[in-house]
């Protein structure tokens, strides 16, 4: 048993197997950013980087898929088990190798940082006019059916239902797995329809479906499945077509779409709800209010120069309130949130566009750099140490 133990350790630790993992990483990445143009950046960062295996679909043969090339998880769980293996089998744990096992843990730390970000970061964008306050930002490729009641002038209770559970529902088989119930609903949710990226036009054009809802804006619209948006910031149009029911009736159905720029009402039991498909939103307990934005350019030039966003932030529950200064190279870092200054409306001179990031394991990549330098001090200085002893010893 030791002589396979040892024989399997062999091989994951091989420098070999580390320069073959090495190759499939280059290649990984100068495909994928290849497929960036017909797939987009977010697909191929699904498909390529974010997955064990990448598969080709032929354009004629959509249900077959080819294995084609490992992905970045199985890229980067072979090569921390080749760290680990070769640690184990050529080096051995004394305080004369310290230096090179602090120079391996900052390489695993590394490692396992990236996959930890990979699984924990969230990134949104909070779009800001001058004057206006918001406590929430919304996903870049992630939507949600808000179901809002409304009755109360006051309050409005929301219930979200994400994209990925509309599309679950809606492949689901049978109709009564379709339903999507919520204690804070008076009705059920069916999920009729859902298209990942659709098209919406008001004529029968070649190629176009009529929508198939009974009440709403939808009602004498047409629908085609677009594929997926190719542009790097290009970004799907979902659409959906829900019914709501209750035990004993249906109340109809409405197309839901992010290009349905208005949310449609509902009348039930007494209280008014509103249907819409949206942005997925973050909330958090501090409000940002856009005091004012400078957007500089060069001289002549439509290229900016220079933009910034001078923000004020409150926090109701602790009384804090302050102004802050959003520029690039200079974000706002509050709790385990960070605030850069993305972009701009370029329609809108008055108007911020903020990227959001939660990543908890941001921390990861400086203690790994830490670790894999400290480790090559401390190696080459005790060669070196080494190396003049010898020199001055006659």
């Amino acid at each position: 048993m030791k002589v396979i133990f040892n024989k399997l350790l062999a091989v994951l630790g091989s420098l070999k197997l580390t320069v073959v993992c090495l190759a499939f990483a280059i290649v990984l990445v100068f495909i994928g950013t290849l497929a960036q143009v017909q797939l987009g950046l977010y697909r191929v960062q699904c498909e390529f980087f974010r997955s064990f295996i990448v598969f080709w679909t032929p354009s004629d043969k959509p249900e077959l898929k080819i294995p084609v090339l490992p992905g970045g998880y199985l890229i980067g769980s072979v090569l921390l088990a080749n760290l680990i293996a070769a640690h184990l089998a050529r080096f051995r744990t004394a305080r004369n190798k310290l230096g090179g096992l602090l120079t391996h843990a900052g390489l695993a730390v590394l490692l396992l940082g990236q996959f930890a970000a990979d699984m924990l970061t969230t990134e949104s964008h909070m779009r800001l006019a001058e004057g206006e306050m918001k406590n929430y930002s919304e996903s870049p490729v992630s939507t949600e059916l808000a179901v809002v009641d409304v009755t109360e002038p006051d309050t409005d209770k929301v219930v979200a239902i994400p994209d990925s559970l509309l599309a679950r529902w809606c492949r689901a088989r049978g109709a009564s797995e379709q339903i999507i119930s919520h204690p804070e609903l008076p009705f059920s949710v069916r999920v009729v329809l859902w298209l990942q990226n659709a098209r919406l036009s008001d004529q029968p054009l070649a190629g176009f479906d009529k929508s198939p809802a009974t009440h709403g804006f939808g009602v004498g619209l047409w629908l085609r499945d677009e594929s997926v948006a190719p542009e790097s910031n290009g970004r799907n149009v979902p659409a959906a077509v829900i019914e709501l029911v209750t035990p004993t009736r249906s109340l109809g159905s409405w197309l839901v779409s992010e290009a349905i720029p208005h949310p449609q009402t509902v009348e039930f039991d007494g209280r008014t709800w509103q249907l819409s498909l949206r942005p997925r939103r973050y909330y958090r307990p501090v409000w940002l209010q856009l005091v004012k934005f400078t957007h500089e350019k060069y001289p002549g030039t439509d290229i900016p120069r220079h933009f910034s966003s001078r923000v004020r932030l409150i926090r109701p529950d602790t009384g804090e309130d302050r102004q802050v200064l959003i520029k690039l190279n200079n974000p706002l870092r509050y709790g385990a949130e960070t605030f850069y200054q993305a972009g701009y409306d370029e329609t809108d001179p008055s108007v911020t566009v903020l990227q959001v990031v939660r990543n908890p394991s941001w921390p990861t990549p400086y203690v790994a750099g830490a670790m894999v330098g400290l480790g090559l001090l401390i190696q080459f200085t005790k060669r070196l140490v080494g190396f003049l002893n010898n020199r001055n010893t006659p």
